[in-house]
Order: C-alpha cells, then structure tokens, then sequence
C-alpha cells in the first residue's frame, strides 16, 4: 500500500468529521436547501454526466461484462432525473434529527428525553449503480451526516462527477461541502483504509456482491452494516388468484432482474401448479426468463432446464428464475429457512391464515402478501430513497433511510439533584 493512498483517504476522514460536526448543527431549511440545489445540480449537468457515464460504459462493455452488469452501470436522462427526483422527496421528509423519541420524568424530579441525533461521519462502499451516489448523499446530508463515498472502479468516472456536482451544490446553498467526500481512486487499497479508521468513521455500510460485503465485514475495524445478496423467493400458495399471482411474478422477476430485491425463486404450491405454471412460464418465456425446474416442475413445463442443487442458493441478478413445486405452506417455508438471504420474501394467497403465518414465521427484513418483491426499496416505502437494505439484526434492517442514519442520545434536565 503506497502511503500517497493512505495519505489522500485519511485526509478525506478527517475533512468529512470536521463537517460532519458542523452539518449535525444545520437547521432543517438549510439541509433542504442543499438538497434542493443538488437536484437543480444533476438535472443541470446532465449532459456532462452521460458523457462521463458513457465512458464507464464503453469501459465496462469491451471487457465483455454481464447484460445486467451493464443495465445497473448505465445512466439515462431518465436516471438522472430519477435520482433528481429522489433528492427531492428527501428533502421533503421529516428531520429526524432532534426528535424527541421518548421522555419520562423521574422521581428525583429530573425529566430525561431521548433525542435522535446523526451518525456522523458514514463510509459507503458500492460497487458499479452510479445513481446510487447521489441516493446515499442526499441521505446523509438529511440526516446531518458526513459521507465518504467509494464507489466501483467500473463507475469511476459517473461517480466523480456526481460527487463533484453534489458538494458544489452543498457549498452553494451554504452548508458544508466536505460533508460529500468522493474517494476518487480505484487503487483497491483505498477501501482497507477506510475500514481501518476508527476513529474517524462511525459506520461502514458495503452494498455489492456477497463476497465482496463478507470481505468487508470481516476486515473492518469500523461497525458494518450489511446489505447482503438478495435470494428472493415468492411462494404461490394453493389458494392464490392465478391472475394476480402472474402479475406479481413477471413483476417480482423481470421489471428488473439485476437488482436485490427481484425474484430468483418461485415455490409453488402442488395443488395450484398444474393450472398456473404453465401459462405463467409461457407468459415468463415471452419475457425473456429462462426457467429452471425441479423434476416436478419439468414435467408441467417441460421447456424448462433442470435446476441443479446450486440454482436454490445463486442470486442471478439476471433473466433467469429458478422454480420448485413444493407440497404445503410447511415445505415453502422449510425452503425459504434453508435458502433465503434475509432480504425480502413474499406469499400470494387468499388463505388469511397462511398468510399470517407466513409473516410470523419467515425470517427476513422484509415479508410481503399479495405483492411484488420489487417494492421492497425505500423510495416505494415513502423514505424517498436508501443507502441499502439492510440485512443486519442489529441497529437498522431493511430499506435505509434518514431514521435509520441517526441513533439517539440522553438528554437530562434537573435543578440541582445530585446522587445519594
């Protein structure tokens, strides 16, 4: 590791915990304000970003990377106002910052409070989705915290200029503009660095591949909070409606394959599959959606590729669907337990009490009746946007938002009680 590494992400800590002191001060309408001028900023340099972005594009694209690799790298003017958009709404949430979340009185006379208060300074670790810059930003400024962002080498370009768009648009609305610090190398040691430093960072969430977030979390001397793979299952239950259960699927699994919360594998119940897998597979092929079938599953859609034991624990990320026919609700969630990620997971039913036992009893940080997996984000959670899904127990699981970027703090008021 050179130290002209080491050197420039130190530097960019210490920076970002000076700001992180001054923006925790900021009063709402200012944090507002920033937010504001950051949208008006990307809309502004959308032709500068798509020219960065094409770049990282041609890059990525002559190393012959992955389709869905591709989609999650690629910025549109649609994108770019998207991530517009989505400061937007940040803007216009709640302050969690210096919510009082509970208070009581004591008999001593002394009346305690718990107040949310920022993080502090928030290293984000990502890899290839270049909007995502702009989400974790526009969320810590929110949220009065610093952020040191160290995004993918394959978006190198997007993201410095995203980051640089973003501060000079927190600088001119006069909040601090080292409260966006951009680690602007793709040297690899640059993010051992950031795991290193305790006692400037107070938290590290990685979002990336699961090697990639395990390699975090085992090396970091700074608190992680993960958002792990996202092996996504939606059990049809036997007494499903089949034309909503279609719906949900071809939404769940390909109105966006290549991101977290898309559906990698259906379960269906005995009892419904013979009606409803094959005009769903028809109806999956014509969306593009290779199918792998257990053998029960091949013998009613016999076009179907034979799942190998692998395919029940693989996060495609792509247009393919793994497919088992299960007996009851009992082995669906048997499934789920031995294969599931935590990260969402979903049931179609009209069985209100499989439907009741299927929220109680599976384990994840999100758990849906009767609706797409894809919804599991927190723009559609009315959090305008997330930092990640947390598949954490601890501190914060599931969409990240503003809330989830704060902790609390004691505050005791007397008048003059001491300890006997």
């Amino acid at each position: 590791m050179t130290m002209d590494v080491r050197s420039l992400v130190e530097a960019k800590a210490r920076a970002a915990r000076v700001a992180a002191r001054a923006l925790a001060l900021c009063p709402t309408k200012a944090k507002n304000d920033a937010l504001a001028q950051m949208a008006h900023g990307l809309v502004e340099k959308t032709e500068a970003l798509l020219e960065a972005n094409r770049a990282d594009v041609e890059r990525a694209r002559s190393r012959g990377v992955a389709r869905a690799f591709l989609d999650r790298l690629t910025l549109t003017e649609t994108r770019i106002e998207e991530m517009a958009q989505g400061l937007r709404e940040i803007a216009a949430l709640p302050d969690p910052v210096g919510t009082v979340v509970e208070s009581w009185r004591r008999p001593s006379g002394i009346e305690i409070s718990r107040v949310r208060v920022p993080l502090g300074v928030i290293g984000f670790i990502y890899e290839s989705r270049p909007n995502v810059t702009a989400d974790a930003a526009g969320l810590c400024i929110k949220s009065g915290n610093a952020v040191i962002l160290r995004g993918g080498s394959e978006a190198i370009e997007s993201n410095t200029m995203i980051a640089a768009v973003l501060a000079k648009a927190v600088e001119k609305a006069g909040a601090p503009a080292d409260a966006i610090q951009f680690v602007d190398t793709t040297d690899r040691d640059a993010v051992a660095v950031l795991l290193g430093l305790d006692r400037l960072v107070d938290l590290i969430i990685p979002r990336g591949g699961e090697e990639f977030v395990r390699w975090a979390g085992e090396r970091s001397r700074v608190p992680v909070l993960k958002h792990d793979k996202g092996l996504v299952h939606v059990f049809v239950d036997a007494s499903a409606d089949p034309a909503m259960a279609t719906q949900i699927v071809l939404n769940a699994k390909a109105q966006r394959p290549s991101v977290c919360n898309a559906l990698e594998t259906l379960l269906v119940h005995g009892a419904i599959a013979p009606a409803l897998l094959p005009p769903l597979a028809a109806r999956l092929a014509e969306a593009g959606v290779e199918l792998r079938g257990c053998p029960r599953t091949r013998v009613l859609v016999p076009a179907a590729r034979a799942a190998a034991a692998a395919d029940w624990d693989t996060e495609y990320l792509d247009l393919i669907l793994a497919i088992r026919v299960v007996d009851d609700l009992d082995a669906a969630i048997a499934h789920i337990h031995r294969h599931g990620s935590g990260l969402a997971e979903a049931i179609v039913t009209n069985d209100l009490a499989h439907a009741r036992r299927f929220t109680r009893e599976v384990d994840a940080a999100a758990v849906l009746v009767n609706a797409s997996t894809r919804l599991v984000d927190g723009g559609q959670f009315g959090m305008g946007a997330e930092m990640g899904i947390s598949t954490s127990r601890i501190h914060a699981r599931g969409p990240v938002g503003v809330r989830e970027l704060t902790t609390t703090k004691f505050v005791v008021q007397g008048d003059g009680q001491v300890r006997d």
